[in-house]
């Protein structure tokens, strides 16, 4: 995404070379260069925007709330932190840059940061979609192991004695099959990435159940289920097609 984005400066540069030659080189390098260092530097804005709140989440109007405001911050600190760059570079040459009425140019630097914005977005989606799926997936018998961090205690369970996860407030509860159900301060959507390679199911905006461990899946009619693992019974909502879809094929 660096090197693309990379190389949108360095085209950005040589036009404006041929276009405005009164320029010269020095000043489109620095204005492009300051714009692809803090766009790197604030990356991390469309990375956290996507680890609170993935696309495909629910309730669906959290999802452009969230990247909406993400963008304006990360089109914010894209700004500010180019023009502070910029103002030092040219008070070491001993000069003076401006940069004219904030508001006005945010406004306009904000319509290219949109793109920049979902460019990133969809790069981290992409990247986690393949780490998905080409991470090698537990087998039955596996030993794979998560460390649950329950208060004071870190507790080593194995994944396959997981039965289900759901969201407790600010944490997530574990249930798992000995009864136990641990908690942990986390979000579900963020549970929901890293149990993703072993299979994990969302089936309802506050439960992932654990295919392997499912026992029945009971129609409660209007196209709402009940997953049952074991004693526990979990509901899946119609709002979830394609978790009924892979459990029907579990």
């Amino acid at each position: 995404m660096a090197t693309v984005v990379g190389a949108v400066n360095i085209i950005n540069v040589i036009t404006m070379g041929h276009e405005r030659p009164q320029y010269g080189l020095a000043g489109p390098i620095v204005w492009e260069g300051s714009s692809w260092i803090t766009f790197n530097l604030f990356v991390w804005i469309p990375w956290l925007a996507l680890r609170l709140v993935p696309l495909g989440s629910r309730p669906r109007w959290r999802v452009p709330l969230v990247h909406a405001a993400g963008a304006v911050a990360f089109s914010f600190c894209h700004v500010a932190g180019f023009v502070a760059l910029r103002e030092l570079v040219y008070a070491a040459w001993g000069e003076r840059y401006e940069f004219g009425p904030f508001g006005l140019h945010f406004t306009y630097e904000l319509g290219k940061d949109v793109f920049g914005y979902a460019l990133a977005v969809a790069a981290f989606t992409i990247a986690g979609f393949i780490v998905e799926h080409t991470a090698p997936r537990p087998a039955g018998g596996s030993d794979a192991a998560y460390s649950i961090r329950d208060g004071a205690r870190i507790l080593r369970v194995p994944i396959a004695d997981i039965l289900a996860i759901s969201s407790a407030g600010n944490y997530v509860e574990f249930v798992l099959r000995d009864g136990r159900k641990p908690l942990m301060r986390s979000a579900l959507s963020g549970i929901e990435l890293e149990f993703a390679p072993y299979g994990f199911v969302r089936v309802h905006r506050s439960w992932l159940v654990n295919p392997a461990r499912m026992t029945a899946l009971k129609p409660e009619g209007s196209g709402d289920y009940t997953v049952e693992l074991g004693a526990l019974s979990v509901p899946l909502s119609r709002r979830f097609p394609e978790a009924l879809a892979r459990l029907r094929a579990a």
